[in-house]
């Protein structure tokens, strides 16, 4: 197996509009594909403000520069009608650069996009992200989940479904709850379609991101989908009911450090176990086709989208976009923190670069170059942990809850 990059038909000066305020928007560019550096190699930047795609001068555009090297600097000009800001750095190993370029006023208030947010470009570029590897995994990683297994089937599979009104009079939608080790069940949404014939659909297992809230009901036709929120709480409830476990028994949850300490009582703990029997679920439903069986989220469902995957082979793709908790005990190696839970022994064993390696199907994942919620080092990590068919998609001047209009990606992919 082999890695290539894949070269979209774009020029080699890659530009892109990050983000506007009114007329107002910043375009940047880098001056080759932006995750093709090599160490030590020269990284250019370059940043201009522009009013209705004009450029527009007199504005202070300082910038920041951090990296996995746990280098970083910073500067500032003013934007031009002329030549834009030149940003020129560099890395001496493999590893991530983070750009951060914002838009002040001449009393050094910023510059509002059209969302009343600060404007600003957050982006990157990246040195050999092939060569990244994560954190050593626990020797007993294949046991642990062998047992968790164990546990699950000690629990017969039993559903109960409840029909909610479906926005698509071709599809019905099932309230469904699965019991479940680990205390709580397996609680989302089921969407068929009427009538569908036995052995005659795919199947799909969705997941959100982090949330305290109920899954979504919606209809899919053509597919069996089975959306279930983290938790196994109940959906379609009152706003006050999530609000309540938001700020009582659910706070902060994942982020508890004695509770990381062992993965037996980890909160990932019943999230996994719920996952495997979702897809327990929607392989013992007489409509699936038996062949193709998707399981696909982001950030948050991301994690739980490559779990699925690594923990029952039946699964034949993964969509992962933006995945969380990638390469947690990156920090132990000097890389950037992204916003996720302090490492401790019990999350080795929840991981998604750990369970990367025991994925078999094809699998599509994202990151954002400005995204430090789920850094990009990380991601490419689980990537290259992946033995299967693998694709990732580098967006540029994409952070975790944003990707601008038309976005500029980089992709690599195996065959």
């Amino acid at each position: 197996m082999h890695t290539r990059f894949i070269v979209a038909a774009l020029a080699a000066l890659l530009n892109v509009t990050a983000s506007m305020a009114g007329t107002l928007a910043l375009n940047w560019s880098t001056d080759k594909e932006p995750v093709s550096y090599l160490p030590n190699e020269t990284m250019t930047f370059k940043v201009q403000l522009v009013d209705d795609g004009k450029p527009l001068a007199g504005k202070t555009l300082k910038w920041l520069r951090t990296g996995d090297d746990g280098k970083s600097a910073t500067g500032e000009g003013t934007s031009s009608e002329g030549q834009p800001l030149e940003i020129k750095t560099s890395t001496d190993k493999p590893g991530f650069v983070r750009i951060e370029v914002s838009v002040l006023n001449a009393d050094g208030t910023p510059v509002k996009d059209a969302k009343n947010a600060p404007l600003k470009f957050e982006g990157g570029a990246g040195v050999e992200p092939a060569k990244l590897a994560g954190y050593p995994e626990p020797a007993d990683f294949d046991a642990f989940w062998k047992t968790q297994k164990a546990r699950l089937a000690a629990v017969p599979l039993k559903a109960s479904l409840t029909e909610v009104a479906s926005k698509n009079p071709k599809c019905q939608v099932f309230d469904v709850k699965i019991d479940c080790a680990g205390g709580k069940p397996v609680s989302g949404y089921l969407s068929i379609p009427k009538n569908a014939k036995e052995k005659s659909l795919p199947a799909q297992l969705s997941f959100r991101g982090y949330s305290v809230c109920g899954a979504d009901p919606e209809p899919y036709d053509g597919m069996i989908v089975l959306q279930i929120n983290a938790h196994g709480i109940e959906n379609g409830r009152e706003p006050a009911y999530y609000k309540a476990l938001q700020e009582g028994a659910l706070k902060g949850y994942g982020f508890n450090n004695a509770e990381n300490a062992k993965p037996e009582t980890a909160y990932f703990n019943g999230m996994m176990l719920r996952v495997m029997r979702a897809l327990e679920y929607l392989k013992s439903r007489p409509e699936w086709n038996g062949k193709t069986l998707i399981a696909s989220g982001g950030s948050q469902g991301g994690l739980q989208a490559v779990t699925a995957a690594a923990l029952d082979r039946d699964v034949t793709r993964c969509n992962a976009s933006k995945p969380w908790c990638c390469d947690l005990g990156g920090i132990k190696l000097g890389r950037l923190r992204g916003w996720r839970p302090d490492y401790a022994d019990g999350l080795g064993y929840y991981d998604v670069v750990n369970m990367a390696k025991r994925v078999t199907c094809e699998t599509f994942i994202s990151a954002g170059l400005g995204d430090y919620v789920c850094p990009p080092s990380g991601v490419s990590v689980l990537y290259n942990n992946v033995k299967a068919p693998k694709t990732i998609e580098y967006i540029q001047g994409s952070t975790h809850g944003y990707t601008p209009p038309n976005p500029k990606k980089q992709s690599i992919s195996s065959k």
